[in-house]
């Protein structure tokens, strides 16, 4: 069965097969590729295992930006730059996906370039805000403020990739992001550069969750985190230039586990995206905050007051009704 034609309850979406994107004129011509006759199939639709997925890869984001934070602060030596941390990231998470695909011989098709290369500007401008971000204000506000890409996901759901998306969604991602306003505390104090660069990672994260939908019913996973991190890293190697210098060696490890983490992550996203709409499992991604309280909690022994626990009760309550409408 083709995840595309899976029947549900009404708060299920239905992609046509050769959806369109004249809703986004100024991008029509740039995203709306013909998907290529050997293009693999799409796995049958499967919501539950795509939620646990979109978890684990929380878990992982969660652990990246403690990495990021430590690698743009005197933790670890002289703080770099963001664009050196981005640059990092996409160096050692290509060898790491090379050598997978090596290994299991992966079969490649005809890449749609240009939607490839939209995809890499987003993650690119992504992961170097929220780097800036995770550096400038506290790990919470900056994973709180990331919570707006799943908002951006459902109106592009709508709007690219013809996902009808049902009441229980808006349901379920309204609570979650009450959760998120909750922990950014608002009223004490003014939007910071910080903030304004994790909304801006949250934007362009919306839109890439967006591609990697309309990629990953066209394409197999290798051939889509490959692109994803050679495109990555050819942009983050011009960027970086201007500000490159030798890390210490703790900053190289940190440098590899973010990219070996953050490429677990995209192949968690990328599968759970074949076996369900974006729109659906976007939301779940709020995990990423009651991950990152425990890391704080292990790593630094900071434990959450009655605004983040109120907060995070929200967002696993958002989670709890996706989950239950996909078992029913």
């Amino acid at each position: 069965m083709n995840a595309s034609n899976t029947s549900a309850p009404q708060d299920t979406a239905q992609v046509p097969p050769a959806t369109g994107v004249a809703a986004v004129h100024a991008a029509s011509e740039v995203i709306a590729v013909p998907a290529h006759p050997a293009a693999p199939a799409v796995p049958a639709a499967r919501p539950l295992l795509a939620v646990g997925l979109i978890a684990l890869a929380s878990a992982l984001v969660a652990m990246t930006t403690v990495l990021a934070k430590a690698l743009g602060t005197p933790v670890l030596g002289a703080p770099l730059h963001p664009l050196q941390i981005t640059n990092g990231r996409f160096l050692f998470a290509l060898g790491a996906v090379a050598l997978v695909a090596a290994a299991v011989r992966a079969p490649f098709t005809r890449p749609a370039l240009p939607l490839h290369a939209l995809r890499a500007v987003c993650g690119f401008s992504t992961v170097t805000l929220m780097f800036m971000a995770a550096t400038l204000i506290p790990l919470a506000d900056a994973t709180a403020i990331s919570f707006l890409s799943p908002v951006v996901t459902l109106v592009l759901a709508g709007l690219i990739l013809r996902e009808r998306v049902g009441r229980w969604r808006w349901i379920a991602t309204l609570i979650a992001l009450s959760g998120a306003f909750v922990l950014l505390r608002p009223g004490e104090g003014a939007m910071s550069l910080g903030a304004v660069a994790a909304l801006g990672a949250a934007l362009f994260m919306g839109l890439e969750l967006t591609i990697i939908k309309r990629l990953s019913g066209r394409e197999p996973l290798l051939q889509i985190l490959l692109l994803a991190n050679v495109f990555g890293l050819i942009l983050s190697s011009v960027a970086v230039l201007p500000v490159w210098r030798m890390p210490t060696p703790g900053q190289w490890l940190a440098l590899w586990a973010l990219g070996t983490l953050m490429l677990g992550a995209q192949m968690c996203y990328t599968a759970a995206m074949k076996r369900a709409d974006a729109s659906f499992v976007a939301p779940v991604g709020y995990t990423t905050l009651i991950f990152a309280a425990v890391y704080d909690i292990a790593i630094f022994s900071v434990w959450p007051d009655l605004v983040s626990v109120a907060g995070a009760g929200l967002i696993l309550a958002g989670a709890l009704v996706l989950t239950t409408r996909a078992q029913r």
